[in-house]
């Protein structure tokens, strides 16, 4: 392979969803590398993550994109950690580095300053966030609140239910800064998760709840109190595919500012090719891009 030419790949499960390969795609045109290819790999299972790496310790594979479920196995694989995954807990992008003769996989987290972002421009200085979910985003969500001078960032999660000692990955959000509350049963009045959502001034939803191709988006839509939140507050879904979930529906029909991860998603790409490339390319026919595949998605 020539240095005209590369191979990334997303590792994930599922890719099918995915609008990555057209944003890395138009910002291989930007930068004059045409010959650059991008491909989405549907990764069920841990063999078939490691697998990937081994491409990239190879050789065979100049990069890759990681995401929902494997962000956390990505860090564990990795040889070397950047700080800005090490103090997340995930890891997005893995970048092969040159170390006496032979390549190393280092570990990388571009998903905190690229929702850092996406939040900081709506809410410049947020003061109290909560985040739903316990996987990788939830923890890059964590992260940028805290990132942004948030003092109080509530998580709450599908599996904070039992013994609070039995919450998976609570520690590691409680790590981060954050006060993880349990999942409020169905008609509860007064919970630690309905004083932390009430009092909030930017509410991030973190799981693929509502993604194309996964589960309907109702769990996490009917555990917010949407009638009785401030009208002030800024509701953010990473989901990017539907362009509106039906948690993003419900904040807009209440009248409240809502946003897709479409804008995360192209930040975190950008940065992740200043990573393999060294070049920073420009956002906007990024955005473009990934905007009509979206569409062309929608259509299918």
């Amino acid at each position: 392979m020539t240095v005209t030419e590369a191979t990334f790949i997303l590792i994930g499960h599922p890719v099918g969803h995915s609008l990555s390969p057209a944003i890395h795609h138009a910002a291989y045109a930007e930068l004059g590398l045409p010959d650059h290819r991008y491909i989405a790999v549907d990764c069920p299972d841990r063999r078939a993550v490691e697998a990937r790496i081994e491409e990239l310790r190879s050789g065979e594979l100049q990069g890759a994109n990681v995401t929902v479920p494997w962000k956390r196995l990505a860090l564990e694989l990795a040889d070397e950690v950047d700080a800005s995954a090490r103090n997340t807990g995930a890891a997005n992008v893995l970048r092969p580095v040159s170390r006496d003769g032979r390549l190393c996989i280092e570990a990388h987290n571009t998903d905190v300053p690229a929702l850092a972002r996406e939040l900081a421009s709506f809410v410049p200085a947020p003061r109290a966030a909560v985040v739903i979910g316990n996987g990788g985003a939830a923890l890059a969500a964590v992260a940028a609140c805290r990132a942004l001078g948030t003092d109080a960032v509530t998580v709450v999660a599908r599996k904070f239910r039992g013994r609070p000692d039995e919450w998976e990955h609570a520690a590691e959000l409680v790590r981060l800064g954050a006060r993880v509350v349990a999942w409020p049963d169905d008609g509860a009045a007064d919970t630690a998760w309905r004083r932390a959502v009430l009092s909030a001034d930017v509410l991030v939803q973190t799981t693929s709840d509502g993604m194309s191709g996964g589960s309907d988006g109702t769990t996490v839509r009917g555990v917010v109190p949407w009638g009785e939140l401030a009208r002030s507050v800024f509701v953010y879904d990473v989901v990017y595919n539907p362009a509106e979930t039906p948690f993003l529906r419900a904040a807009r029909e209440r009248g409240l500012r809502a946003e897709n991860g479409l804008g995360m998603l192209v930040g975190q790409a950008a940065l992740a090719i200043e990573l393999w490339l060294g070049r920073l390319p420009p956002l906007a026919p990024l955005e473009e891009a990934a905007l009509r595949a979206l569409a062309a998605k929608s259509r299918a």
